[in-house]
């Protein structure tokens, strides 16, 4: 089966499960496990052979202990560390005796060190475009899980990362489960072989929380083999716990894709594969082997459910604050218009009765960039049950561009222009200079009145580039002015429009 049709039938947001491939695939900096603890030897020693006799200890059958191998690299790191206050590794001492003097108990300097190798999230060349198109998808996607300790999910996704205790207090509606910990709090890393005795410790309760995500959810592993340990245990976890030969077994089994990396295919087959679990049946996956990762992005960011991820993550946030009590009044209605204003509404009722708005169209003006990068066509669609006055300023190029289904869209964007043109014949005469740098006008101190004015006319002309008039737009901070409204609609009408979709008909 074709990724695309696979894709489409899914009923609910599927859930990355991201390893170390992934990293490899887009960070200038990434590491294997392997490689990882190598250059820590390496960069402590000068000498290559050292690491080897460490690994060569804890090699059995042609595989390797590294639990064990970072237990021992660890213990070597740190000591020699402690003996050498200002070598080569001082501002990893500066930072351990800092800690100590704001009252920290001693963090592993090992693991501080880690940390520093593993902060850079400098792309490689030529993953933009993949980037891109996984940046479209994540409207679809509803949390993730990695074991990487890296921040290049928290770069693309925007997501809320939960690490170590927070996992069990979580909204997993847009949230990263980094279970493995992360370079944010180098201590509770998992690397050694303690640190994987403590975790697995603790992780019955991590893994009811889990669980409930791969029940209900499509699961899609990212940047794992096919004989991963942690896709092993994965299944164990769930076919332990659900009767292999039921129906939800099957829908589980179903829902379950795993992307195995090869460079030297293309293919957007989906096809079955058998695994043998240790203790279990043999379990039969689906699984895609290819180097074609763009296909996987464009088949999640094409997805259409009736619910978006996001409408969830706002639900969940909501019914969070009622269950934790306070101040917030609760009603059952079928009729919203019967609600007093509050801050929050969660309707309940008949779709007859209650009028339904994600993002007002203030709100889309606010979240302009976002909405554009991801493609959100269930989110733009909304426009039909809303009203955008005739003397409104709003940006119709982009959005009807990607849901063309906009009611008479055309026309709206005819208006936009017509205002625009009004603006530009308008702009005094004293703010007609064409500027192809905004900071000739906002380092002099300029009224901010007329730097609108004067960035207006020269984004007009053409003569500030469209990349300056973006970025001004993305970094002001009041988004709901006028001025900023009048830019945001003249930069979508210059800008050039993204690709164009075809009309859907959400089910």
């Amino acid at each position: 089966m074709n990724i695309n049709d696979f894709v489409t039938n899914y009923r609910n947001h599927p859930v990355l499960f991201v390893g170390t491939g992934f990293s490899l695939r887009y960070l200038t900096t990434a590491f294997s496990w392997d490689s990882l603890l190598k250059k820590v030897v390496v960069d402590l020693t000068g000498n290559v052979e050292e690491y080897f006799d460490i690994r060569y200890r804890y090699q059995n059958n042609g595989t390797t202990n590294y639990e064990k191998v970072a237990s021992d690299i660890e213990v070597m790191f740190n000591t020699v560390l402690a003996e050498d206050r200002h070598g080569r590794f001082s501002f990893i001492n500066d930072e351990f005796y800092r800690d100590m003097e704001n009252g920290g108990n001693g963090r592993s300097r090992f693991k501080m060190y880690l940390a520093h190798l593993l902060a850079d999230t400098t792309l490689k060349d030529g993953a933009d475009d993949e980037i891109k198109l996984l940046t479209k998808a994540r409207k679809n996607i509803g949390s993730i899980i990695t074991t990487n300790y890296d921040l290049l999910i928290e770069k693309i996704f925007e997501f809320s990362p939960l690490i170590g205790n927070n996992i069990l207090l979580s909204n997993p509606y847009g949230s990263v489960y980094k279970i493995h910990g992360c370079v944010t709090d180098s201590e509770g890393m998992i690397i050694t072989e303690s640190d994987y005795n403590n975790f697995h410790q603790k992780y019955e309760l991590i893994r009811a929380q889990l669980l409930s995500l791969f029940i209900h959810n499509p699961i899609i592993f990212i940047g794992y083999s096919i004989s991963d340990s942690n896709i092993k245990n994965i299944l164990k976890t769930i076919f332990s716990c659900v009767d292999y030969r039921s129906p939800m077994a099957e829908r589980i089994r179903r829902n379950f894709l795993l992307v195995e990396y090869d460079a030297e295919s293309n293919s957007t087959e989906v096809v079955e594969h058998d695994i043998d679990i240790e203790g279990l049946s043999t379990i039969r996956i689906n699984k895609i082997k290819t180097n074609s990762f763009d296909s996987i992005y464009t088949a999640i960011s094409n997805l259409l459910l009736p619910v978006s991820a996001m409408d969830i993550r706002k639900v969940q946030r909501v019914w969070g604050e009622i269950r934790g009590g306070g101040n917030i009044k609760v009603s059952i209605t079928e009729d919203i218009e019967s609600l007093d204003n509050g801050a929050m509404v969660l309707a309940v009722g008949s779709s007859k009765t209650i009028r339904y708005e994600y993002q007002t169209t203030s709100e889309m003006m606010q979240n302009y960039f976002k909405i554009v990068e991801e493609e959100n066509y269930q989110l733009i669609l909304l426009l039909n049950k809303q009203r955008v006055s005739a003397t409104q300023h709003f940006p119709f190029f982009a959005f009807g561009n990607i849901c063309p289904d906009i009611e008479d869209v055309e026309s709206k964007k005819r208006g936009q222009e017509r205002k625009l043109a009004a603006i530009f014949d308008n702009v005094p005469a004293s703010c007609r200079i064409a500027i192809s740098d905004i900071r000739e006008i906002t380092d002099p101190g300029y009224a901010l009145s007329k730097q609108f004015s004067m960035i207006f006319y020269s984004s007009y002309i053409d003569a500030l580039p469209l990349e300056e008039l973006k970025d001004f737009l993305i970094h002001f901070e009041d988004k709901k002015c006028t001025d900023y409204r009048r830019l945001l609609c003249l930069y979508d009408m210059k800008a050039p429009l993204p690709t164009l979709r075809h009309s859907h008909e959400v089910e």
